[in-house]
């Protein structure tokens, strides 16, 4: 069904009764149910993007793939007041779900590290989930100040490097110029560097 990479979530889909973009405007409506026809036709694409997040930053997560598109859905489901405009935005939003949660999941390993009791840990490897869990929160905190300033550089970071999207097919969704796609990356990827250092 899926395949295709991200590409897929950019084309809208012919207007049939079960199309995304179809079952979207449903949940749109207040069609709660519309949400369990949804689920066949995004599961591949949602699995896609959390193999994504999982491989490109989050290399020491236990939580495999499916259980992050499992709970992405559950986040999702609970939305309220959420118009999806098409497809693409859905899965933009989804993209952002899976981020908040491996966020809160590094957040939460702090938090219970710094809460326990002191201990000795022999394991070389121990102190690198550690910076890597402040990696991701520093990152996720960077990417929420750069949406203030400009949201639309901290989306098309979110498509290339949490969705796993080339600048072609960034251009296509955003309907920006490939050479603006890559230059708004090349200066979005600077400022969050500075901000991170």
């Amino acid at each position: 069904m899926f395949s295709h990479t991200a590409n897929i979530c950019c084309q809208e889909p012919r207007d049939t009764p079960d199309s995304i973009t179809a079952q979207l405007f449903r949940v749109n409506s207040g069609d709660r149910r519309a949400f369990d026809d949804l689920i066949p036709l995004i599961y591949q694409e949602l699995h896609r993007i959390a193999e994504g997040y999982l491989r490109r930053e989050w290399q020491n997560q236990r939580l495999p793939p499916t259980a992050l598109v499992h709970e992405a859905y559950l986040r999702i489901v609970q939305i309220t007041g959420a118009e999806y405009q098409n497809r693409k935005h859905f899965f933009v939003v989804a993209a952002r779900v899976m981020r908040r949660i491996l966020v809160d999941r590094a957040r939460a390993r702090g938090a219970a590290k710094r809460g326990a009791e002191l201990t000795v840990h022999l394991d070389p490897g121990c102190d690198f989930v550690q910076e890597r869990d402040r990696t991701v929160t520093s990152l996720h905190d960077a990417l929420d100040m750069l949406a203030r300033e400009d949201e639309t550089k901290a989306r098309l970071i979110e498509m290339r490097f949490f969705g796993g999207m080339t600048p072609e097919e960034i251009s296509e969704c955003v309907s920006m110029p490939v050479p603006v796609v890559r230059r708004e990356l090349r200066i979005a990827q600077a400022w969050l560097r500075q901000q991170i250092e």
